[in-house]
């Protein structure tokens, strides 16, 4: 399969020239492997770029096989750099920057005052972490910056805390300070929205409504769809004849006594996956039907046993085919 729609390299070209990506779905369907590919195939580029992870997991770490990330940058690839969010580190670097405090002083009671506001008041928490990826973008210490976000049921009040907060002050530091994330993540040139689903049935659902509405409630445009696990075609159409045949009554009774009982376990794998190759395609249909204006791209499902940094790199190696 190959991405629709854009013309050759133009895709790759409007994927990653943006400033800032934001990759999402559905717990499980593998957004922290398409998050650790797209920086990665970045970084190729000779691009310098950020991966964050928000939840803190530890996923993204394995997948570079790196030792634990903290909030300070470190490189794990050749113009690669990978953090984990934290949002108490988040604010002592706010109030370093914004208020000139040493980072020694007055932190500990700041942030204990802090965690008591952010229980109480709405968005406060994802301020800190939108507003730090959103520095990263402004600063311009990276090129790119790719955040392996929060899931699909989060990342809209997680990306709109900017516009909830700026509607609540209406004057003050505090609302300049929401303008300027705002007008990052409104711009569809700078920041973009990927959203990785598989072929099944709940995760597209998810994937539809959830990008009806980004644009709306969080001002973020979707750049992408990301099918990832898409099974491959077992057989072509010569070849889906000849195994209809095998699997008559008739033709199956006669290759179990030539071979054994294993035939017709073969033919029943054979059998299971065009069946879940054709439950795929027809959930995918659904997808790209709703979504016909947003580039969709497809990832293979994997046999084999890589994990980690290689299981990354052939991630990037197939993001690359895709956006060419």
């Amino acid at each position: 399969m190959s991405a629709s729609p854009g013309s050759a390299g133009s895709l790759g070209r409007d994927l990653l020239g943006r400033r800032l990506l934001v990759v999402t779905g559905k717990g499980g369907v593998g957004k922290t492997t398409v998050a650790a590919g797209l920086a990665m195939l970045a970084a190729r580029q000779g691009k310098r770029a950020l991966v964050c992870e928000v939840d803190a997991k530890g996923s993204l770490a394995s997948a570079f096989d790196a030792g634990t990330l903290r909030f300070a940058p470190s490189t794990v690839a050749p113009g690669l750099s990978a953090m984990t969010m934290n949002t108490e580190d988040s604010l002592k670097e706010y109030l370093t920057l914004q208020l000139r405090l040493p980072l020694f002083a007055r932190i500990g009671p700041l942030a204990r005052t802090f965690d008591f506001v952010a229980s109480a008041a709405p968005g406060v928490r994802e301020i800190l972490t939108v507003g730090k990826l959103c520095y990263e973008v402004r600063e311009r210490h990276y090129d790119l910056v790719v955040v392996d976000a929060a899931a699909s049921g989060h990342v809209v009040s997680q990306l709109g805390a900017a516009a909830t907060i700026g509607q609540l002050v209406q004057v003050g530091p505090v609302k300049d300070q929401t303008r300027w994330m705002r007008d990052i993540l409104e711009d569809p040139a700078v920041t973009g929205a990927v959203l990785v689903t598989t072929g099944e049935e709940t995760p597209v659902a998810e994937t539809i409504e959830l990008a009806a509405r980004l644009q709306p409630e969080a001002g973020v445009h979707v750049a992408a769809v990301v099918a990832n696990r898409v099974w491959p075609e077992p057989f072509g159409r010569g070849e889906e004849r000849v195994f209809r045949t095998l699997r008559t009554r008739a033709t199956t009774k006669a290759l179990v006594g030539l071979v054994g009982t294993g035939a017709a376990a073969v033919l029943d794998a054979g059998q299971l996956a065009a069946d879940l190759r054709r439950m795929q395609a027809a959930h995918l249909d659904e997808l790209r039907a709703a979504m016909s204006t947003v580039p969709l791209l497809y990832l293979p499902e994997r046999f084999d046993r890589l994990d980690g940094l290689a299981a990354t790199m052939v991630t990037a190696d197939a993001l690359a085919e895709e956006l060419e």
